[in-house]
């Protein structure tokens, strides 16, 4: 967690959602940083003869070389709910390219009120119909990343992807992304439908550079929770306990110095 110039690292036991250990930087952390912090957590788990089943992490590139020098072949799953956030980003992009390609195939017309002859009418009734098409897909960008559509939501999108074969394939993407973390999965298959995945986003070569998102290494390692009831499949546990720091800073404004910061760390440990 940020809080102005301070960075607080924090581990938190997933299922008891209790903290276990804190450490307040006055810099943004580095490797050394999380191979110290590391170091002082795998030395509480060995005096008090814990061990470690999984780790769950965001995807910050600063973890996965300490966690292997320190844990080994441990579980290390990237937090479902991040991965998700970041490809609900591209798919929006997405969209957004394939709304503005749609206007730009506006026909230009003539200031003013549009001529009385046949092509002229045509003209304007064609400007009219896709200023409206890209305005509902403004409106309704959200459909195409939402988790569970109802019915009526389902056929909105169908209505919206009429004649657009690209849209229609980011909906479908979207929902395979989505059944990757369905708990009835095993991870070989979730890596199996990713793998199906990757090749079907190649082939559709104008949005497939966008999503290259779909190529990272953190997608594996967020579907390690499959293999794995106890394993949580978000930071949901270390998210709350930088909400309870939040709600603190609300209540004491003065919680805002490094001293003052690992003070109500502690209380809260």
């Amino acid at each position: 967690m940020y809080d102005g110039p301070f960075c607080v690292l924090c581990a938190v036991d997933g299922p008891k959602q209790r903290r276990l250990l804190y450490e307040v930087l006055d810099h943004d952390p580095d490797h050394d940083d999380i191979r110290r912090f590391l170091r002082r957590l795998q030395q509480a788990f060995t005096a008090r003869s814990c061990i470690v089943h999984g780790i769950t992490t965001d995807g910050s590139t600063l973890y996965p070389v300490p966690l292997a020098e320190f844990f080994g072949d441990v579980p290390h799953q990237v937090c479902e709910f991040h991965i998700l956030k970041e490809l609900i980003k591209v798919v929006l992009r997405v969209v957004a390219r394939l709304r503005k390609r749609l206007a730009a195939q506006t026909p230009k017309l003539p200031r003013g009120r549009p001529r009385k002859d046949q092509e002229s009418q045509r003209k304007a009734r064609r400007a009219k119909s896709i200023e409206q098409r890209v305005s509902e897909l403004f409106e309704h960008r959200h459909l195409f990343v939402r988790h569970h559509p109802s019915v009526a939501q389902r056929a909105r999108l169908r209505q919206l992807c009429r004649g657009q074969r690209q849209l229609r394939a980011v909906r479908a993407i979207m929902d395979e992304v989505y059944r990757l973390f369905d708990r009835r999965c095993r991870t070989a298959t979730a890596l199996a439908k990713l793998a199906r995945l990757r090749q079907r986003v190649r082939r559709f070569r104008s949005v497939g550079k966008t999503l290259d998102q779909l190529n990272s290494p953190n997608l594996e390692k967020a579907v390690e929770f499959l293999d794995d009831k106890l394993l949580p499949a978000t930071s949901n546990a270390v998210e709350r306990s930088n909400r309870r720091v939040r709600k603190m800073q609300k209540t004491v404004y003065g919680v805002r110095t490094q001293e003052s910061l690992e003070g109500r760390l502690a209380l809260d440990l």
